[in-house]
């Protein structure tokens, strides 16, 4: 569904990260909540009440569906956090525990 534009493919250097334990590569310069959406992920997180999954929505740090865990920091808007190489990012799943 999300793809990068072919002239977007040539900018910035390739950056690898971790999501849920798996690599990802993304771009210098991406979003974490664009790189995720790049790798093929849609859901970055599930409601606390019910477990609906929920995606990237207005990517400008407005409107909370993006929450992600990065390097153990919890609720971290993934649209307002640029990627760097080595983070760690763990899909939040409902409310996070205090604490974390």
């Amino acid at each position: 569904m999300f793809r990068r534009l072919p002239e977007a493919l040539s900018g910035g250097r390739p950056v690898r990260l971790l999501v849920d334990g798996e690599p990802v590569e993304a771009r210098e310069g991406d979003s974490l909540a664009a790189a995720l959406l790049a790798s093929g992920r849609v859901a970055c997180r599930t409601t606390p009440v019910g477990g609906v999954p929920r995606a990237p929505y207005c990517m400008m740090g407005v409107c909370f569906e993006c929450l992600v865990s990065v390097d153990g920091m919890g609720s971290r808007q993934a649209c307002l956090v640029e990627v760097r190489e080595g983070m760690r990012v763990e899909t939040q799943r409902g409310a996070r525990e205090f604490g974390r």
